[in-house]
C-alpha cells in the first residue's frame, strides 16, 4: 500500500504587492486528503482554481498574522464557498482579531452564510496545538513581526508498525493479536509463549512533517521550535545587500532563512515571499546555497511533496 499524501501547494509567494506572475501569500497542504489553507491573500480563491484545487474540501484555514498580503482574500473565499452551497463547518485559526473584522464585513454586505465558522485563536506562548485528528497534529508557535505573528508546525502522527505475514504463521500468533501488534505491544501466541513485538513486525515509515515560518526578522529561537523538520517553508523578503532593510521591517533575507534551516536540522528549505522588487529570482537560491545546499523557490502554481 502506497503513503498517504504529503503535497505543499504554493498559491501564491509575493509580499506585500503582488506582481504579473507572483500573488500575495497562500499555500494549500494536503495530508492524508485533510486540506489545510495556510495564510489567504487576495487572489488566493482564484488561484484554487487555476490549479484546480478542491476548494470546498478546506475544512481548515491557518492566518500567520493581520497585514493584508496574509488575509486579503479570505472574505472573498468564505463568500464563495457560500455562493457554491457550502454546508460543513469551516474552522479558521487566526489572531483573535480577525473573527470581528469578518463579522464586521459580513454585517456590511448583510452576508448570512449557510455555514457555520468555528473560531480558534493563536497564542505566542511557545508551541500551542490547534488542531488534532487521527493522523495529524498542526501547532502554532511564535515569530518576530512588526505585529503579532505565529508559525505553524503541522505533524502526522506516527504511523502503525507493519505485520510480516509470513513471521505471524511461523510463530503461531492469532489474527486476533494483529491490531495489538500494529499499536506495538507484545503478544501471546497459541502455545503461551510471549512474542516479542519487534520478531513480527516492520518498522512503519518516519512520519513527516512542514513549518511554514511566516513574516519574521531573523531569530535563532525559530529554529528550536522546529527542529528535525522534512520541509521549511521560511520568508525570504529580500537579499543579502538589503538586510538593514529586512531589520528595519522585520523581514528576513534568503542567507538567514537558509542560516534556520541549518540550525533546525531542516532537510529541504523553501524560500518565499519575494519582495517586488525582483524579477529574477536565482540570485535567492544562490545565497541561500551558500548556507543550506537543498533549498528551492516556493513560487507559485509549484507542488512540493514529502
Amino acid at each position: 500500500m502506497s503513503r498517504q499524501n504529503f503535497e505543499l501547494l504554493i498559491l501564491g509567494s509575493s509580499s506585500a504587492s503582488p506582481t504579473s506572475e507572483r500573488n500575495p501569500s497562500a499555500q494549500l497542504l494536503n495530508i492524508s486528503e485533510r486540506y489545510f489553507l495556510i495564510d489567504c491573500g487576495e487572489a488566493t480563491q482564484i488561484q484554487l482554481r487555476r490549479f484546480k484545487a478542491k476548494l470546498q474540501a478546506i475544512d481548515h484555514i491557518f492566518i500567520s498574522h493581520l497585514h493584508g498580503d496574509h488575509f486579503f482574500g479570505l472574505p472573498g473565499l468564505l463568500s464563495t464557498m457560500h455562493l457554491l452551497g457550502r454546508k460543513q463547518d469551516l474552522n479558521i485559526y487566526s489572531p483573535k482579531e480577525l473573527k470581528g473584522i469578518i463579522e464586521l464585513i459580513n454585517t456590511a454586505s448583510q452576508t448570512l452564510l449557510n455555514y457555520n465558522v468555528n473560531w480558534h485563536f493563536t497564542s505566542d506562548n511557545s508551541l500551542n496545538l490547534l488542531f488534532e485528528d487521527d493522523k495529524v497534529t498542526v501547532h502554532s508557535f511564535p515569530l518576530k513581526h512588526r505585529i503579532y505573528c505565529t508559525g505553524f508546525l503541522f505533524k502526522e502522527k506516527p504511523l502503525e508498525r507493519k505485520i510480516d505475514k509470513y513471521k505471524l504463521e511461523k510463530l503461531n500468533i492469532s489474527r486476533a493479536d494483529i491490531l495489538s501488534l500494529k499499536k506495538g505491544f507484545n503478544v501471546v501466541n497459541e502455545f503461551g509463549e510471549t512474542i516479542k513485538n519487534q520478531e513480527v513486525t516492520l518498522d512503519p515509515p518516519a512520519p513527516r512533517s512542514y513549518a511554514y515560518c511566516s513574516d519574521t526578522i531573523y531569530s535563532k529561537t525559530t529554529a528550536g521550535f522546529i527542529t528535525g523538520v522534512d520541509l521549511l517553508y521560511h520568508e525570504s523578503t529580500f537579499l543579502e545587500d538589503k538586510a538593514d532593510r529586512a531589520k528595519k521591517t522585520f523581514h528576513t533575507t534568503a542567507k538567514q532563512a537558509a542560516e534556520v534551516a541549518k540550525q533546525a536540522r531542516a532537510k529541504q528549505l523553501l524560500l518565499g515571499h519575494f519582495s517586488a522588487r525582483y524579477g529574477d529570482l536565482q540570485d535567492f537560491i544562490n545565497e541561500a546555497k551558500s548556507i543550506f545546499e537543498n533549498c528551492s523557490l516556493a513560487t507559485d502554481g509549484k507542488k512540493f511533496k514529502i
